[in-house]
């Protein structure tokens, strides 16, 4: 494995950025490994010759910030700006209290490492996720009434809703996607008193926590309908297909004695027909709650779209009165690095991050269908870092050396390309700072090409997310859902790069830190026409990345 070096020292995590649709995977080929005591021994004298000023990572600084196994968190002695013991590990009454903290360490100890959230859960949020989680366990996996519903599904067909009904995701493109997708499919599954399950596949599994006590929201193998990754725009059982063949009505909501399809595909992919988008109709919302099962396969945050939906508005503003902050709260809910990926995360922060006095997260993304050159995005990301006054500008004249109390400020890069990392790095080494600071840059990995179905791939990308997370300040590429994760669970509204189209300006600052929505519909279920679905209400509006696209504002 090649080491990359920065201004800091020597270790490097191989990770992902986001792809194309989704988010950037890694190199297969490679393998993400701490550097070995053995092979440290051997080679920190040599490289502390070669990089000369660079900081160490040595053993001592390694007690210095006490380092453990167990944990990855510092001691109490520990003299670098390091959190401070957990003030309110349950996030404001989100997390509910009585797991197993061993299980999932990064559960109760993220708030250690993320900016403290000035956003507060609503005591209506906090009592609707404890009334789900007791809905879950009653009805989740190997329940008396999970296998009655499964026996129901078997037989082909449904007579109407039951005691326990169900939203089943299905994962499509990359992980940024998946993850906004779960988060979507949770709030539609609250909003309607069903039970969401995953079917995860093989490169999803040990990467995210249960996040419900005493249950599973994890899909059992043998659930009875199979192939559920090959289903399509096509596919007969999609809710679209089935409008246009008769099977389903949306005037059944009003019916009763009917029997029904046992499920319904939702498919809410980016390639949706006009017919599959009637789902964010009101008459088509109350014709699927009668269905006790539907499959939802999608790689849009549709989160926006549920709030233009007359019959959810109230609900929404009780569960949300500050809009923008839906991913922020059911993000950080739902979504707990195992303890395979936080020891990742943890010991990568406390190498090379944790004495920053201040951390600037620099995510880039170069889209196939939307290329730039490397010269012009290296461009716009320095412009926007000095004229935002995120990074400091460098005095060309004369190389300068640093008082020996200069304070840090650590760049995390994420991207597939090394180039812009090599750049950052060699203008903050080989120059002074106009304002004294010394600038560390640092990059977990830099894969060149990118991969979404291997497991080793995913873990990585889900832990280069969480670091960015960390940040006090975000520079994000337009479009990016591994940007719109790292943000919404960080609480941050990042500074954006725009889209080589739109670069009339470096960066413009994101007025809220809700992921967008790129593929909404447009068709007014009521008009029965087309409409700017971005002017009907004030808080949902199109995004400062994509004038199609909608997301919620406050």
């Amino acid at each position: 494995m090649g080491m990359k070096r920065s201004r800091i020292g020597y270790g490097k995590m191989e990770m992902a950025g986001d792809s194309e649709a989704e988010m950037e995977s890694s190199n297969s080929s490679r393998n993400w490994t701490p550097c070995g005591v053995l092979a440290c021994m051997i080679y920190l004298p040599l490289l502390v010759l070669l990089v000369g000023a660079y900081r160490k990572p040595s053993f001592e600084w390694l007690r210095s910030v006490g380092f453990t196994a167990e944990t990855g968190l510092r001691s109490e002695s520990s003299s670098s700006p390091v959190p401070e013991t957990v003030k309110d590990k349950l996030l404001g009454g989100l997390l509910a209290p009585g797991f197993d903290e061993s299980s999932c360490l990064s559960r109760y100890q993220s708030v250690l490492y993320r900016k403290a959230s000035p956003y507060t859960p609503s005591p209506y949020l906090v009592d609707r996720l404890r009334k789900y989680e007791a809905l879950h366990k009653k009805c989740g996996p190997n329940t008396e009434l999970y296998n009655k519903s499964i026996e129901q599904l078997k037989s082909g067909h449904s007579t109407g809703p039951s005691e326990c009904n169900y939203v089943v995701w299905i994962p499509y493109n990359g992980f940024g996607n998946r993850v906004l997708t779960i988060v979507s499919a949770f709030l539609y599954a609250l909003l309607n008193d069903k039970v969401l399950l995953l079917h995860v596949p093989e490169d999803l599994a040990d990467l995210l926590c249960e996040p419900f006590p005493e249950t599973s929201w994890t899909l059992p193998k043998d659930f009875p309908v199979e192939k559920l990754e090959s289903f399509e725009v096509r596919t007969p059982q999609s809710y679209g297909n089935m409008l246009q063949s008769g099977v389903i009505k949306n005037d059944m909501r009003f019916a009763a004695n009917l029997t029904l399809p046992a499920y319904v595909y939702l498919h809410l992919t980016h390639d949706y027909s006009a017919l599959d988008k009637i789902f964010f109709c009101e008459d088509a919302q109350q014709m699927l709650r009668k269905l006790p099962w539907l499959l939802l396969k999608s790689d849009n945050y549709f989160v926006p779209a549920l709030f233009l939906v007359e019959e959810y508005e109230e609900e929404l503003r009780r569960l949300f009165p500050e809009r923008e902050t839906v991913f922020h709260h059911l993000g950080r809910y739902l979504l707990h690095p195992t303890n395979v990926v936080w020891g990742y995360v943890t010991r990568y922060y406390q190498v090379y991050l944790a004495k920053a006095y201040e951390m600037v997260g620099i995510q880039i993304r170069v889209f196939q269908h939307a290329p730039v050159s490397f010269d012009t995005m290296l461009n716009q990301i320095i412009n926007c870092s000095r004229k935002e006054n995120l990074l400091p500008a460098v005095n060309l004249e004369e190389p300068g050396v640093p008082a020996k109390d200069a304070r840090e400020k650590a760049v995390l890069v994420t991207t597939l390309y090394s180039g812009y990392f090599d750049k950052l790095r060699n203008m903050y080494y080989e120059h002074s700072t106009a304002t004294g600071e010394v600038i560390g840059v640092y990059q977990p990995s830099h894969e060149e090409q990118q991969h979404t179905d291997h497991q080793n791939h995913n873990i990585k990308a889900w832990a280069e997310i969480n670091l960015l997370s960390f940040s006090d300040v975000l520079v994000t590429t337009a479009c990016s859902t591994f940007g719109y994760v790292a943000q919404g669970l960080g609480g941050l509204k990042p500074w954006i790069i725009p889209r080589p189209a739109d670069r009339n300006q470096a960066c413009r600052r994101g007025t809220s830190m809700e992921p967008c929505f790129h593929s909404p519909p447009s068709y007014d279920c009521k008009a029965h026409k087309d409409v700017d679905k971005g002017a009907v209400v004030r808080h949902v509006r199109h995004c400062e990345d994509l004038d199609e696209g909608l997301k919620l504002f406050d």
